[in-house]
């Protein structure tokens, strides 16, 4: 595996690649990596000849400063994973690297950036607009891999390859979870040993409002969710929604036409957590 900090190496390496044919897989992530990234590497190892994988923690996402500080980072370690599924070519520049001037754009996602993560964190995806975007041109890749836990982040960039006319396949992979459910996240490593024990209960949660549906109009699940949620002393509950998984639409009866998805996030301490149930 090559690892590389600069994007002209990794443009003139990935130049000759596709001269030779090759077709290039991209996972981008901020690092932290867990077996959640690793399911993405093997999908791109599966669907692309040479993988490309990103580790930069982007500050133009943080709309939270203290999070942004807090954000593990664990690059060597990163690096001895991606070996082990044997990932082509790590790509870990600095910050200066992809932001020799500041970025000023502004991305208009209409409706899908006003709803749930958008609504709580102002910026939020302006900024995964900016790194992704960036990224994309830097590595031009025929297929990207993001996993469905950053549900609501799929739709915005599969918005941005349209606005930006990329020709790039988005592809959307399956979350991937500890054995007691909580879904894998770089954030886990944060949660205190109380909070990590009580965290799987969000999780037991959905899947049970998800057979719950049956008995309950959509208002009153989204409060039995909150409330089922928020009876665990550890966990406190930032919103709960269930959306239409194509335009992200708030759901306001099941007779609605389309796939449903439930969305929360929720606060383990200072941790904030994010996951998602399709009904």
């Amino acid at each position: 595996m090559q690892v590389l900090n600069t994007k002209n190496e990794l443009i003139s390496l990935l130049e000759n690649l596709r001269k030779e044919g090759k077709k290039i897989g991209f996972v981008p992530t901020m690092g932290a990596l867990h077996e959640g990234h690793l399911s993405l590497v093997k999908e791109s190892k599966h669907n692309s000849d040479i993988t490309v994988v990103s580790i930069f923690v982007n500050p133009t996402q943080f709309n939270d400063q203290e999070d942004l500080k807090r954000y593990p980072r664990t690059l060597d370690k990163d690096i001895e994973l991606l070996k082990t599924v044997d990932c082509d070519i790590a790509f870990a520049p600095s910050v200066e690297e992809i932001y020799p001037e500041p970025d000023t754009r502004k991305f208009d996602f209409g409706y899908i950036e006003t709803v749930m993560e958008g609504a709580k964190r102002p910026g939020h995806f302006n900024g995964v607009g900016q790194v992704v975007s960036r990224l994309f041109d830097i590595v031009q890749p025929d297929k990207a891999f993001f996993g469905m836990k950053d549900f609501q982040q799929i739709a915005i960039i599969k918005n941005m390859v349209k606005q930006l006319k990329y020709n790039i396949e988005i592809i959307p992979c399956p979350i991937i979870r500890e054995e007691n459910g909580l879904a894998k996240s770089s954030r886990n490593t944060l949660l205190d040993e109380e909070y990590k024990k009580n965290a799987p209960h969000i999780y037991a949660t959905l899947k049970k409002a998800r057979n719950l549906a049956s008995q309950m109009n959509v208002s009153e699940l989204k409060k039995w969710i909150a409330d089922e949620i928020n009876n665990n002393p550890y966990l406190e509950t930032e919103y709960v929604e269930i959306v239409d998984d194509t335009t992200l639409k708030v759901v306001e009866n099941w007779s609605e036409e389309g796939t449903k998805v439930a969305c929360v996030a929720v606060y383990a301490g200072k941790i904030r957590l994010i996951d998602n149930i399709v009904f």
